[in-house]
């Protein structure tokens, strides 16, 4: 798969499509690994947390989730082709699961919520078969991972929240039997708990800012996101006197 190098991270220059396509494969040749959506808040991050870099570089897939992340690379002169988001790779995802039984398992959210986003998948993805589901609530991945290798899934969606998902996925991908998908919010998104953006606001590239006027307090979290396009412009301008 193509690579573009976006302030240190090599994410996959792909489309939710082929993105889907070929983590389907990956897990269908019964490889362990696991799958990082960084956006802008995320990739700023990495900065300051060694953790979660180390997580994110060693990914077997980066994808280019938020608006952020295609600014920046269109600023440093390697644009990205398209956002590829956890949320919407993970629907492309089950739709060429289910038409071949393949078993997922929902690990992340509040207890009970993993359960009602499994019935809800199962009724819009009838051929999905539901391996199992666990809340997020854990402080033991041990136990974690034996019951998903128990349950003998293909394919693990973490909606643990970053930075934990990408840290927990990085700690143990060689000892789930699966390939693990980090989807942030998704499981909630799923079980019907959280709403995205409309249509507008996530054809115009302005999901994050629906997310701020839904809820203002994420406002410090926000923030990142011009300070990694700052960042960007000073690589770009400082690179060019090199």
């Amino acid at each position: 798969m193509e690579k573009c190098n976006i302030l240190g991270i090599q994410y996959d220059n792909t489309t939710v499509a082929k993105a889907a396509k070929d983590i389907y494969e990956f897990a269908c040749s019964n490889a362990r690994g696991y799958v990082v959506t960084p956006n802008a808040e995320i990739a700023e991050t990495c900065f300051k947390n060694k953790e979660l870099k180390t997580a994110v570089e060693n990914a077997d897939f980066i994808l280019p989730d938020g608006a952020g992340v295609i600014m920046a690379s269109k600023i440093l002169g390697r644009p990205l082709k398209c956002r590829v988001t956890g949320v919407d790779t993970a629907k492309e995802l089950l739709l060429i699961m289910s038409k071949t039984r393949k078993r997922l398992y929902l690990l992340g959210a509040k207890p009970g919520v993993s359960e009602r986003a499994a019935e809800n998948i199962s009724a819009m993805y009838p051929g999905i078969v539901i391996a199992g589901t666990h809340h997020g609530y854990f402080k033991d991945d041990e136990e974690v991972i034996s019951l998903i290798n128990n349950a003998d899934p293909d394919i693990v969606f973490v909606a643990l929240g970053y930075p934990r998902q990408e840290i927990f996925m990085y700690n143990n991908y060689k000892r789930v039997n699966a390939v693990m998908m980090g989807i942030g919010g998704g499981v909630d998104i799923f079980a019907g708990e959280a709403k995205r953006a409309p249509d507008f606001f996530i054809n115009h590239n302005l999901e994050w800012f629906y997310r701020l006027l839904k809820q203002p307090t994420r406002i410090g979290r926000m923030m990142k996101l011009p300070a990694y396009i700052i960042r960007a412009v000073f690589w770009k301008i400082t690179s060019r006197k090199e």
